[in-house]
């Protein structure tokens, strides 16, 4: 084969390929896709950019860390996969009854057996706990406690085996006057509410 046929069969393979490697990279097609829950409370909106992994058969999602849990119990967690989830509100809101000043926050949490804390953080853009150091590259812990804005413990319930949920799931739902934040996952339920500040 001539040096211009390699070379136009180079280009070819090329131009076929990118297209596939360009969606390998789609927000879409990966394992834990992304979700987003809204709502709007009186005239502000807030919404959650989040993650959302599946039970893949792993046999302990929340619990102990000896016990091969995926969450372990005292560790913080990105609420999520992939990237940390993020909290936006145009306007203040509280909580769990404390005040969250508009804006932009990550979104952590803390699961423990009887009660877990929810940590709105100021730092943004961290990939889960860490962030890329642009002077090595490296990915570093950025995560820091003293960035939290405002925790906000939440007692946890059980979802009966036949409401188990698969795929880790955030939304807003409203009963009465009360919006409340709430969080699924196989059968924790995480349920706080949420007003205007």
């Amino acid at each position: 084969m001539t040096p211009y046929r390699l070379s136009v069969l180079f280009v070819v393979c090329l131009a076929l390929a990118a297209p596939t490697l360009a969606q390998d990279l789609h927000p879409s097609r990966r394992p834990s896709p992304t979700g987003l829950a809204r709502t709007h409370i009186g005239d502000t909106y807030v919404s959650i950019s989040y993650s959302r992994p599946y039970e893949r058969g792993r046999e302990v999602i929340f619990g102990n860390e000896e016990d091969g849990a995926l969450v372990p119990y005292g560790k913080v967690w990105r609420t999520g996969a992939n990237e940390a989830s993020q909290i936006t509100a145009t306007g203040d809101i509280t909580v769990g009854g404390k005040t969250l000043p508009a804006g932009t926050y990550s979104l952590f949490s803390t699961p423990g057996p009887e009660s877990w804390t929810l940590h709105f953080n100021s730092k943004l853009g961290l990939n889960g706990l860490f962030a890329r150091n642009p002077e090595t590259g490296e990915f570093e812990n950025a995560y820091f406690a003293e960035n939290n804005v405002i925790d906000v413990e939440v007692v946890p319930t059980t979802l009966p085996e036949e409401d188990k949920v698969d795929q880790f799931t955030i939304s807003f739902e409203t009963e009465g006057d009360v919006t409340g934040l709430v969080m699924r996952w196989i059968t924790t339920e995480l349920r706080v509410p949420v007003g205007t500040g």
